[in-house]
């Protein structure tokens, strides 16, 4: 990154990396997380539903990490972590990593919202996601909606607020947005007949929960096939984060 796009994170509030999957990972996700929406049914997203009901309108997978090789190695995206570390500072672990397909035709928009609800505090963002697009974000298909700047407001918009200055912000397939998640944004309405597919690697502050207790939900094979930095992004022996996840995880920005 350079001093542009590293300036252009904190002042906007996120930054497109373009192409940072090829044509032949994007297919291989795909084909990946069609996989696991067959084997799940209606289970999908299971690991959120014990918490929160259901998103309408959309398809889930949660958990990720615990489900195939390509979603362990994509946490560990050199490019992806370097723009955490300057929304978050070097003391950063990942929450969470989830699938999220808009259903064709779902007739509904994510609302506005702060990922975890969570607002700056006096050690400055704890929250920072990255949306990798597994299909082009149009302006049709329930692309990313975000308001640029937002992240220093310091509150969490009101349920169906509507705001001055929104955007959406399409993309190709392959493309990743990196976002300080304190910033307002959501999933806009899909008016399309087709899916539109993103994962979501989710990072927060060393000092806060995981929205997903990755020690509790990854499988010990797959724990003892980590490398050390994915040990040290799933804080798999971090007994701070065993305090603060086992009674603190599943906080979600709009599911009650």
């Amino acid at each position: 990154m350079n001093a542009e796009s590293k300036q252009q994170l904190r002042d906007r509030g996120y930054l497109i990396f373009p192409a940072l999957l090829s044509a032949d990972e994007v297919a291989r996700f795909n084909e990946r997380v069609e996989e696991l929406f067959a084997i799940e049914g209606d289970g999908a997203g299971g690991e959120f539903k014990t918490e929160f009901k259901i998103e309408p309108g959309a398809r889930r997978i949660a958990n990720a990490v615990d489900k195939g090789l390509i979603f362990e190695k994509v946490i560990e995206t050199p490019a992806v972590l370097e723009a955490i570390e300057v929304v978050l500072g070097t003391d950063f672990k990942l929450s969470s990593l989830n699938i999220r397909s808009a259903n064709p035709h779902n007739g509904c928009a994510q609302p506005l919202h702060v990922d975890s609800g969570a607002l700056p505090d006096a050690l400055g963002n704890s929250v920072c996601n990255s949306v990798w697009l597994l299909d082009d974000f149009t302006e049709r298909n329930g692309a990313l909606r975000v308001v640029p700047g937002s992240h220093k407001w310091g509150r969490a918009p009101e349920p169906d607020a509507r705001v001055d200055g929104e955007i959406l912000v399409t993309g190709r397939a392959g493309d990743v947005v990196v976002m300080n998640a304190h910033m307002w944004h959501g999933g806009s309405e899909n008016f399309t007949d087709r899916q539109r597919r993103a994962m979501h690697v989710y990072y927060t502050r060393g000092d806060k929960p995981q929205q997903q207790y990755q020690k509790r939900l990854v499988r010990a094979e797959v724990q003892a096939r980590l490398s050390p930095l994915g040990r040290w992004l799933l804080a798999i022996d971090d007994p701070r984060n065993d305090e603060l996840s086992a009674t603190g995880s599943g906080m979600s920005g709009f599911m009650k």
